[in-house]
């Protein structure tokens, strides 16, 4: 998480044109409004098409990982490291991932969110390529591991986060699921073409077309992404007046720590992490991490069982829109108790499915876990909203950071076993108990407020020069 543009340039382009008009008697800080014709689209949709284009764009680098696997622990393909080695170096990724994300939240608020996405995109190329003349297995968790992680992670769901609360007061719910799919996208894009490489080419190219995926994206972020709606002179999609631009909140860092202990004091914040976690766990550092190795080692090909990994991303992006727009009408602890739950039963029957065809079963299977496959995001999103207000974006980078946490840890707990064990069979039925713990957890989250308070009351309290 590569597409071109949805529509061209020229389109966009005319999109994204507006007419200057009196300031509105209303306007704070002398900013001058501009009016939409009635006929066209909120400037708001095009942002959030843009950001779905970036996000699919960058999705090559989830994509690779489970793919490297097998290539790198083959003599021949690779250097013969171990399963747990290859493992940890995918977990460091992970949870760089999650831990970057609370403080690109906030750098976001003092940079704005296009030179932080640029810089992140480049560095994921510069790491993805860098992998090509790697010698040793410290270099993997360097270049892969640590700059692929830390890119990766300031392009993170935060970033989803940040541009829906800045430009949508309607349909945050719906835009949330639409950009989460984007992800699922682009691996319904990478992962055929990725494993294609893999298995034709072997492993370096399928890391340059990452470098260059990520790469490719970056003028389309400078040139179309706007930080901020007054920017364009227009108000956020569903609001009745016009908002000024608010001024770069300055100690990015120190702030996003802030909002960390403040919200630790709070028990949803505890509730919200630890199923994020297991969400990670069973998501990213379980199945998109070893499902291609434990398909292979009941000898599945690995491009069939990559291109069943990429049918789950068809229906994570209809699962996951359809939970944006249930999450705008149902209660979102329950919604999330019923996703966790069915994840769960599952990952409990996954082991008898695997075999070296693709049958019916595992079909209904890929079908049943894609529509529940990060359908968790957006109502754990609104729950954030729901308690902290003005700084959900930055506290749900953190429970974010959970959720990457707890998949490193399966992540590199998978490869332990399956070198251990030779079978991956104990990690799903764990995952299986662990997603029912945190369907509990979710209906013990209690119910927030549409307008709570900000977790940080004065953001000029964290402020630093």
């Amino acid at each position: 998480m590569a597409f071109g543009p949805l529509v061209p340039g020229a389109q966009i382009a005319e999109a994204f044109r507006v007419i200057e008009t009196q300031t509105p008697p209303k306007a704070q800080g002398g900013a001058r409004r501009r009016l939409r014709r009635p006929h066209r689209p909120h400037r708001a949709w095009a942002v959030a098409a843009v950001t779905f284009v970036t996000i699919v764009g960058a999705a090559a680098f989830a994509s690779l990982p489970g793919l490297l696997i097998e290539p790198l622990h083959d003599p021949d393909t690779g250097f013969g490291w171990s399963r747990g080695t290859i493992g940890f170096a995918v977990s460091v990724n992970l949870a760089l991932y999650g831990v970057t994300a609370p403080f690109a939240a906030a750098l976001m608020d003092r940079y704005g969110i296009r030179k932080v996405v640029a810089v992140a995109l480049t560095v994921i190329s510069v790491g993805s390529l860098l992998t090509v003349w790697m010698t040793a297995a410290w270099q993997l968790v360097m270049y892969w591991g640590v700059l692929v992680g830390l890119g990766s992670g300031s392009m993170a769901l935060a970033f989803a986060a940040t541009v829906t609360n800045r430009w949508f007061v309607a349909r945050r719910g719906l835009v949330t699921g639409v950009l989460t799919a984007a992800g699922a996208s682009g691996q319904l894009v990478f992962l055929p073409l990725l494993s294609w490489i893999v298995d034709r080419h072997g492993w370096r190219p399928a890391a340059v077309t990452v470098a260059l995926s990520a790469l490719a994206v970056v003028p389309l972020v400078w040139l179309l992404l706007r930080d901020h709606p007054a920017d364009a002179g227009v108000e956020p999609y569903g609001a009745k007046e016009f908002v000024p631009k608010p001024a770069p909140v300055r100690g990015a860092g120190k702030r996003a720590v802030t909002v960390l202990v403040k919200a630790a004091r709070t028990g949803p914040f505890w509730l919200l992490a630890g199923t994020f976690a297991i969400c990670g766990a069973s998501t990213n550092g379980l199945v998109k991490t070893h499902f291609v190795p434990a398909a292979h080692d009941h000898h599945m090909p690995i491009t069939t069982a990559a291109s069943l990994l990429a049918v789950i991303g068809v229906f994570d992006v209809v699962g996951t829109v359809a939970s944006g727009w249930f999450t705008d009408r149902i209660e979102a602890r329950r919604l999330l108790a019923v996703y966790y739950a069915l994840r769960g039963i599952s990952l409990l029957f996954l082991p008898m499915l695997l075999a070296p065809e693709v049958r019916p079963p595992m079909l209904f299977f890929i079908v049943f876990y894609g529509l529940d496959w990060v359908a968790t995001v957006p109502p754990t999103i609104a729950l954030c909203r729901e308690h902290y207000g003005e700084d959900s974006a930055i506290v749900f980078g953190w429970v974010l950071a959970s959720h990457q946490v707890g998949a490193a840890v399966v992540a590199f707990l998978g490869g332990v076993a399956r070198d251990v064990f030779g079978s991956y069979d104990v990690v799903w039925y764990a995952s299986g108990a662990l997603c029912a713990a945190a369907a509990l957890m979710s209906l013990i989250i209690r119910r927030g407020r549409a307008d709570a308070t900000p977790v940080t009351p004065d953001p000029s309290a964290a402020s630093v020069a």
